[in-house]
């Protein structure tokens, strides 16, 4: 087996795949050590916006999270301590990414292309998160400016903002982190909005010593919290997804967060979304706000050029400006996995999907035999734990191996009408839900369906991931070519 991606996917699976006895795999991470998103995001005051009791691994807490919201190095060491702790290192060949795989039909293998060398492997098990790689605005003349540019998921700490006159692109999750962490040291900071977000204000706060030694001490306690706060945020699904008029209170809530932090109403009136809440991701800060209202700070309206040392905005207004950082998000909803992998048909996956990400279980797209995606189509959340979401999936991969196994199975391929059925199913749900009420969103794909979210409660896709279905899956012999392999 290879897995791709050294991030909580790939290191969960290594590690399942380990405790299960399988040791014939490797994990390959194009970065120089494991960390996925926390690696790849290093820009000030980088963190999770799940809390930290949550976001870990089921079967490895962490006892020594040292705030309620970890921050990004420590998400990323603690992956490192799950990859020694759990015995997988020796299988992880780090600086080695995908460039590119094919299924071989005559050896019932996928052959791979890595930046190392070729890899040949019966099955392919993908971990290539969501927020790793940049999605760059198509604005013209972002490539012939002169000062410095950079996108949030490759910062360059050797650059000192210091004095400088910055433009930031973008007002999602990272920018509204990073840009109160930088707005005390540039002279001027110019902050480029298409729409609003509903920000909530934030309950991060340190974890006290005396906590942590009773976590060690006490550990059900420490998954007692765990509980509570998984429960409380499936209770959002209520209002995202089943009961949108419960949203009310959220945005109220919102709103007032507002009114407390900013006094100009002209101000407050350009911070207040005009889509329903929920619709986008909701991001907690207690920063956002009253940074927005600093004497050197600008908010302007979508960006609309770029000239060699200034910026212009939707209104025609023009600024000098010495840097540019790009807050604009990832490849969410069209995943870069698909320009890689060439299925039984000889076509990319990004052909077959033609703009529509989908997949079994998130897993699974036919034509792509002994292939799994692990944070796949429509397994996002927009309310709690991923890290959830993905054990599930693991599962998923584990109880497709076993069938594999005791059937003496060469390959297994996602049944074409369990494949309709199950994305037929998930967007009848979605147009239920608080998503598809119409908004600026990461969410929606090229042809404006929901490819990222999954649209219920969370335990019900552990349930279904966990009930593997023989009749959803073809199974076939191992060719004698790939039994002499």
């Amino acid at each position: 087996m290879v897995i791709v991606g050294g991030g909580f996917a790939g290191i969960g699976m290594a590690i399942r795949l380990k405790q299960r006895g399988i040791e014939d795999f490797v994990l390959l991470e194009r970065a120089a050590t494991v960390g996925g998103t926390w690696t790849y995001n290093t820009y000030p005051e980088c963190r999770c916006d799940i809390p930290s009791h949550l976001y870990s691994f089921s079967f490895a807490p962490n006892p020594d999270w040292t705030q309620t919201y970890s921050s990004q190095p420590e998400i990323r060491d603690y992956l490192g301590r799950c990859a020694d702790e759990f015995g997988i290192r020796p299988h992880i060949r780090t600086g080695t990414g995908l460039a590119g795989g094919e299924w071989n039909e005559r050896e019932g293998r996928w052959e791979l292309e890595t930046t190392a060398g070729p890899l040949s492997a019966r099955v392919l098990v993908s971990g290539m998160g969501p927020l790793t790689e940049p999605k760059l605005p198509d604005v013209p003349g972002l490539d012939r400016f002169e000062g410095k540019l950079m996108h949030s998921a490759r910062w360059d700490h050797d650059y000192d903002l210091a004095g400088k006159r910055v433009a930031s692109i973008g007002t999602g999750a990272s920018a509204i982190q990073y840009v109160p962490a930088i707005q005390p040291e540039v002279e001027k900071l110019v902050i480029f909005q298409r729409s609003a977000p509903w920000v909530l204000p934030h309950g991060n706060r340190p974890i006290s010593d005396q906590e942590r030694r009773l976590f060690r001490r006490l550990p059900a306690v420490q998954r007692a919290i765990r509980g509570a706060v998984y429960l409380s945020r499936e209770l959002l699904v209520v209002g995202l997804a089943k009961e949108r008029r419960l949203l009310r209170i959220v945005k109220h809530a919102a709103i007032a967060h507002i009114e407390k932090s900013i006094a100009d109403p002209a101000l407050r009136a350009r911070v207040t979304p005009s889509y329903a809440i929920g619709c986008n991701r909701m991001v907690p800060s207690n920063r956002w706000y009253p940074t927005l209202a600093a004497p050197n700070v600008e908010l302007a309206s979508a960006l609309t050029e770029v000239r060699a040392n200034s910026v212009i905005d939707a209104g025609g207004t023009e600024q000098e400006v010495d840097a540019i950082v790009l807050g604009t998000g990832f490849h969410v909803a069209d995943p870069p996995v698909g320009d890689r992998l060439r299925g039984r048909s000889g076509m990319l996956m990004s052909e077959v999907w033609d703009g529509r990400p989908r997949a079994y279980m998130g897993a699974s797209v036919p034509d792509f035999p002994n292939l799994f995606l692990l944070l796949g189509p429509n397994t996002g959340l927009g309310h709690s734990s991923m890290i959830y979401m993905i054990e599930a999936q693991i599962e998923h991969v584990l109880a497709a191996l076993t069938a594999m196994e005791a059937r003496a199975a060469g390959t297994i391929e996602v049944d074409e009408d369990a494949y309709e059925n199950w994305n037929a199913e998930i967007d009848s749900r979605m147009a239920r839900t608080v998503w598809a009420t119409g908004c600026p969103s990461f969410y929606i794909d090229a042809s404006g369906r929901n490819a990222v979210l999954w649209p219920d409660w969370t335990w019900r896709f552990r349930r279904r991931a966990g009930r593997f279905d023989p009749a959803a899956y073809r199974l076939s012999a191992a060719t004698p070519e790939a039994v002499a392999a």
